[in-house]
């Protein structure tokens, strides 16, 4: 009768799930679904390292801006995902070395990102975090000038994380004065 399946219609005309995920995203499927599984590796690192429920870190004194805990999880479930497709959308503009280069600095990115939960929560040192945190900045700097520097989108896609880890910092830098000499914060 002359009709095609739906199959091979999207098949051809580029409809299928694939087609949709890439024209949506900007990024190939595959690449995404990658950073997709190490920006997860990542939250879930950080996640497990967390322990606002501890006697320690209730007894911290924090400024009266920070946000109450429930509000990371909301604010870093986007910023994961953000982080995914502005890294995908570079990966998938770089070939060879610039590719493997931009990797590198994405993987040493998001170690740093669960690194400052385990110096913060884990080594229940607010200094320790504040140095670990000061290099998470300067690796979202190169990560976001990278990613700007070949997709606008992807750098703009980045640019909410470096402005929460900057954020972060600030709160990290009170917490470390307001509890300095005290006891409470250790070196």
């Amino acid at each position: 009768m002359g009709m095609r399946s739906s199959t091979t219609k999207r098949a051809e005309g580029g409809t299928g799930v694939r087609a949709i995920v890439e024209s949506a995203t900007g990024a190939r499927p595959k690449t995404l679904t990658r950073t997709l599984l190490a920006v997860t590796a990542a939250a879930v690192a950080g996640s497990a390292a967390t322990t606002t429920a501890s006697g320690w870190y209730r007894r911290l004194r924090k400024p009266a801006w920070q946000p109450p805990p429930q509000a990371f999880g909301l604010v870093w479930t986007p910023l994961y995902g953000l982080i995914a497709l502005g890294a995908a959308r570079v990966l998938d503009r770089r070939q060879g070395a610039a590719r493997q280069a931009f990797t590198a600095q994405l993987t040493a990115n998001l170690v740093l990102n669960a690194g400052w939960t385990l110096a913060f929560f884990r080594a229940r040192s607010p200094r320790l975090a504040l140095a670990e945190i000061s290099a998470l900045n300067a690796s979202n700097a190169v990560l976001i000038k990278q990613a700007w520097d070949t997709d606008r989108t992807a750098g703009a896609a980045l640019l909410p994380y470096g402005a929460w880890t900057l954020f972060a910092t600030a709160l990290n830098t009170a917490i470390v004065r307001l509890n300095s000499g005290d006891g409470r914060s250790p070196a």
